[in-house]
């Protein structure tokens, strides 16, 4: 997991602390939580260099004994290049990031990473788009007359 987050996290270690979770990130004891990260962030006259040395060394804690993570560990151990385990690492950390208190960096790709795990889950192929389900109208093709627009100048 480390090498699949590779300087997103510090360290991946597992955890006792961790119940109904899969995961969770934590942060030093000096270093700074995900309320005050956003709060630095947030700040109009921030100093840019302040926050890479005060922002949390995040170390992922993981429970063993979670379903997901035995699975987890199984298909890593099948197949080590398997796009779908990278995948479901990269989705945790993010959903981690989000329940541990942090902003994501990029929320579109963490969208886009939900929506192919909702097609997935409801077996629709990467093919099948909802374009066809939609009635567009025909385009119009008067191309010899001028735009409403050269007509305004």
């Amino acid at each position: 997991m480390k090498d699949i987050l590779g300087d997103k996290v510090e360290k991946v270690v597992v955890s006792d602390r961790i119940v109904d979770f899969p995961c969770c990130l934590v942060t030093g004891e000096y270093g700074w939580t995900g309320n005050m990260e956003r709060i630095m962030k947030a700040q109009a006259l921030r100093d840019t260099s302040m926050g890479s040395y005060m922002s949390s060394k995040k170390t992922m804690e993981i429970n063993p004994d979670n379903d997901t993570m035995e699975e987890l560990r199984k298909r890593f151990e099948a197949d080590k290049n398997d796009k779908a385990v990278k995948d479901v690492v990269l989705l945790l950390f993010e959903t981690a990031l989000l329940t541990s208190g942090f902003s994501l960096d990029d929320p579109n790709t963490f969208a886009g990473m939900i929506y192919r795990m909702l097609k997935l889950g409801l077996s629709i192929d990467e093919e099948e788009t909802g374009a066809d389900d939609v009635d567009m109208p025909p385009l119009e093709e008067d191309g010899a007359e001028e735009s409403k627009m050269e007509e305004v100048d």
